[in-house]
């Protein structure tokens, strides 16, 4: 695997915000998942069809971990488009949330070594884009600096901060094909991205990013 490194980015991903119909219902779900300190929340009629184009994964420990937070989400109210199971990688299963949104929870060990527990090791947001090297010098235009750079297939940038939400590229059709879905869809992604230095934007393949609100004054 062809890996590169960069010095600091002086761009990166500070936040995500999902769209969802229904506010209320997304809250509910999202706290009972596990996920809700990742993520914010707008309320949003934008027309949305088939495949968003993006997926958010969940990296854990192990199977028991992947089956905690897969069953939270079910209860939920969570459809499975893929029951966790092991694979040549690991261990996964993927469900899509009633907003709409697609969410992939995995690790990469085969065995448990440990209890299960709610601790979520690395938060990635994929988007599934048409050309992947042109996407990729796109973002570093923009700031953003790569982590891991594998070909025209995959590309990780670097986080802003420990503990952030990644964001990566990869094929449209072939995300689509590991999600178990097809990689048809029309309208908004229903996903907004934020950074904290750099302005609002739009990317290739129709990623919108907004700046981040500065943050309120406080009374002296």
């Amino acid at each position: 695997m062809a890996t590169t490194a960069s010095t600091a980015a002086h761009t990166s991903l500070g936040s995500v915000t999902l769209e969802v119909a229904d506010l209320e219902g997304a809250r509910r779900f999202y706290s009972a998942f596990g996920v809700d300190t990742y993520i914010h929340l707008r309320a949003s009629e934008t027309p949305s069809t088939g495949f968003r184009g993006f997926t958010l994964a969940l990296t854990v420990s192990g199977p028991a971990t992947v089956d905690g937070f897969f069953g939270a989400a079910v209860a939920a109210g969570a459809t499975v488009l893929k029951p966790a199971a092991k694979s040549l990688w690991g261990y996964s299963g993927v469900v899509q949330a009633p907003d709409g949104t697609i969410w992939k929870i995995a690790t990469s060990a085969k065995k448990n070594t440990g209890p299960a527990t709610r601790q979520i090791d690395d938060i990635v947001l994929l988007i599934g884009v048409e050309a992947v090297k042109a996407t990729k010098q796109f973002y570093l235009d923009q700031g953003l600096s790569v982590a891991k750079s594998v070909g025209s297939k995959y590309v990780e940038f670097t986080p802003g901060q420990p503990g952030a939400v990644k964001l990566a590229l990869y094929k449209r059709r072939a995300l689509a094909k590991d999600l178990g879905v097809p990689a048809e869809g029309t309208g908004s992604h229903r996903i907004t991205l934020t950074s904290s230095t750099a302005g609002a934007f739009t990317d290739l393949d129709g990623f919108a990013w907004e700046m981040a609100a500065p943050p309120a004054p406080t009374s002296s």
